[in-house]
């Protein structure tokens, strides 16, 4: 990984896209430690005191960490990314938006602008559930020119946010959302190792050096499994039948379909994440008894709130997988494809047959995948919980971190091998 990094960096247009993409990032922490006006830090640190395993703590993670400090970019991409959510699943629902994703890179613009738009409303209606909720008694000014004020604030930021995002993906290296995501992530360490540090060297050392290695092995297998998952896939056999065209002959090679266990990558969590940072929205907005629900079955503050937690997004996790991976892998389009170039896969006939093959085969590894995305996710928030241990990284902000390290190597590794053709080309 450091090799790809160090390579790409030694290439002058790969140079200013990472330095683009750095410089994103940096406006972007900075943008995460600017204070909202007429808010007092002392009280949101009191209120997010031991929400890093709660429904606010995944909300935060979202956001890319702004809203533990309740700055500027308290909303971060939580908006955005709930309104992807909604838009895709309402393609298959409305034949519009169906027809839209057919037309190629037009209607993706046009899906693109009204996921933007639905993402604003519900930017407005976060800052307004923050200002009036969980947070109302942060602000040290009351009356509606303030409270106007800080909406204000939040909704620009949040729209500042998805440019950034924007911005990295066109100009720079990587999918910007995911490595806003990723940011907001990784910046939580330093603090999390001090405190643990901290606590070793207090004198406690006897009583924590034990959840302190659990920890660390907890982690690390986490992180292995998950690249082991990122990597793994299943080669189906194709073979091309041999033609004759004039006085040349095509075909007779073989070849393979990768088929990749964990195809959708860390868009399932930080898609079933999102949902689950729904409810804590709705609560901020309505209070009342369904803020009392949430609190009560949504937070990790009890063991019922940590198992209700722990199945409902091990669920999500598994219904993402398979609907990303329906919209990433047509076996239809697949079978259709190798009939028009002459490919059978061994044993098995061209046409329906070829379909329903790759649909089984697809759905078993999607599966697989899928229970593993769930477990990583949820694992160690049991850990976590049981053992009384606060982990550094949950499952999720495991599966986030390695996914967008491992994606952002490999279309280094993909922008520097089209170099080299581009080169080849050329001579």
């Amino acid at each position: 990984m450091f090799r790809t990094f160090a390579n790409a960096w030694k290439i002058e247009d790969l140079r200013k896209k990472l330095i683009f993409t750095l410089l994103m990032l940096v406006v972007f922490r900075l943008g995460n430690v600017l204070p909202l006006p007429f808010v007092d830090i002392k009280i949101v640190k009191q209120i997010y005191s031991g929400a890093a395993g709660s429904i606010l703590g995944i909300l935060n993670q979202i956001t890319g960490g702004g809203l533990a400090s309740l700055s500027v970019f308290a909303l971060g991409v939580g908006p955005y990314i709930t309104s992807s959510i909604v838009v895709q699943l309402l393609t298959f629902a409305i034949p519009q938006l169906e027809e839209l994703s057919k037309q190629g890179e037009q209607g993706r613009k046009k899906i693109q602008k009204i996921t933007k738009v639905l993402g604003l409303v519900l930017a407005i209606l976060q800052a307004y559930g923050i200002v009036i909720g969980i947070f109302s008694t942060v602000f040290t000014a009351q009356g509606f020119l303030p409270k106007f004020i800080v909406i204000t604030a939040l909704v620009a930021g949040s729209q500042f946010i998805v440019w950034i995002g924007e911005m990295i993906t066109e100009h720079g290296i990587g999918n910007g959302v995911s490595m806003i995501i990723f940011l907001g992530i990784i910046s939580r360490l330093p603090d999390s190792i001090i405190g643990w540090v901290r606590t070793l060297l207090s004198g406690q050392f006897s009583q924590v050096w034990w959840k302190a290695l659990i920890l660390l092995v907890i982690t690390l297998l986490s992180v292995v499994f998950v690249v082991l998952l990122t990597q793994g896939e299943r080669r189906i056999p194709v073979q091309y039948a041999k033609r004759v065209v004039g006085r040349k002959m095509y075909g007779g090679s073989s070849t393979h379909i990768p088929i990749k266990v964990n195809m959708s990558g860390v868009m399932p969590v930080i898609f079933a994440s999102s949902l689950l940072a729904l409810p804590q929205t709705i609560a901020l907005i309505t209070g009342g008894g369904f803020a009392s629900f949430v609190q009560k079955y949504l937070n990790s503050n009890s063991t019922i709130s940590v198992l209700t937690l722990v199945v409902v997004q091990f669920l999500l996790v598994i219904v993402f997988a398979y609907f990303y991976n329906s919209i990433q892998f047509n076996p239809y389009e697949y079978s259709k494809n190798l009939q028009q170039n002459g490919g059978f896969i061994p044993g098995i006939r061209p046409g329906k047959p070829t379909t329903d093959f790759l649909a089984k085969i697809v759905s078993r590894i999607t599966l697989i995948g899928a229970l593993g995305l769930g477990i990583i996710a949820a694992a160690p928030r049991l850990f976590g919980h049981f053992m009384g241990i606060a982990l550094m990284l949950g499952g999720t902000s495991i599966i986030i971190a390695v996914g967008v390290i491992i994606e952002t190597e490999k279309q280094l590794e993909a922008m520097m091998q089209m170099r080299h053709y581009k080169g080849f080309l050329n001579k």
